[in-house]
């Protein structure tokens, strides 16, 4: 078991439903154990690095697995489902963000997540979420509901679902501000002349593809959609 689990001393050891909370504020998740041990629910473990969060869930095997969406700059909630989702794909995932841009509400049901909650839901609707992921049914709270039906009809302009994977990475690459000698290298590419003609006309059409005409539209389409941070 991983040094640093966290046990949860406060909460009813008869619960019929065991939680895992992985999110970098270790405060923060004391609170969520706090308010779902009012609905005796019990939260087995916390861990606030994406490498103990998923060693917790191998560990611990939890019924529900909270997670927050954004660890700094290391990999994010997203890259976690992924990961127990590889190896656990009925694993029951509910995000929990103080983020909600479009894009990463529709990522999280695309992944397979039970729930995506804003930090700022009650306690009573974290619990109701978590009694529903625990059944392996999909939970979504009404202004959710609204928004990816809204997706759905409007359809997803975000860089993610427009570009391909390659694509995506030139992309991020870009809005870091990198020239087009490092976009090369870091891609993989020659650095010569006709390289570096051809990286250009990648980021040409992608700025054609997302209609941003210049590095400030890039780096704030980046950041709007999470690519990035500030």
């Amino acid at each position: 078991m991983p040094n640093n689990l966290v046990k949860v001393d406060y909460v009813d050891t008869k619960s019929s439903i065991s939680v895992l909370i992985a999110d970098d504020h270790p405060v923060v998740s004391r609170g969520f154990a706090m308010a779902l041990a009012d609905f005796d629910i019990l939260v087995v473990g916390q861990a606030d690095t994406p490498e103990d969060a998923y060693a917790q869930f191998v560990e611990l095997q939890p019924d529900v697995f909270i997670v927050d969406i954004r660890f700094g700059d290391k990999p994010t909630g997203l890259d976690i489902a992924k990961q127990v989702f590889e190896k656990y794909p009925n694993a029951n995932i509910v995000f929990l963000s103080q983020f909600d841009q479009d894009n990463l509400i529709k990522e999280s049901y695309r992944l397979g997540a039970r729930a995506f909650l804003t930090k700022n839901c009650s306690p009573k609707t974290l619990a109701e979420a978590v009694t529903e992921a625990s059944q392996g049914n999909k939970f979504y709270t009404p202004e959710i509901a609204v928004r990816l039906a809204n997706l759905a009809v409007a359809g997803d302009s975000s860089p993610g679902s427009i570009l391909t994977a390659k694509e995506l990475k030139f992309f991020i690459l870009m809005a870091n501000g990198k020239s087009n000698l490092e976009i090369a290298k870091a891609m993989d590419m020659s650095t010569n002349s006709v390289q570096n003609k051809a990286v250009y006309l990648i980021c040409k059409e992608i700025e054609e593809k997302l209609g941003v005409h210049n590095q400030a539209d890039v780096t704030r389409l980046a950041i709007k959609h999470e690519l990035i941070t500030p």
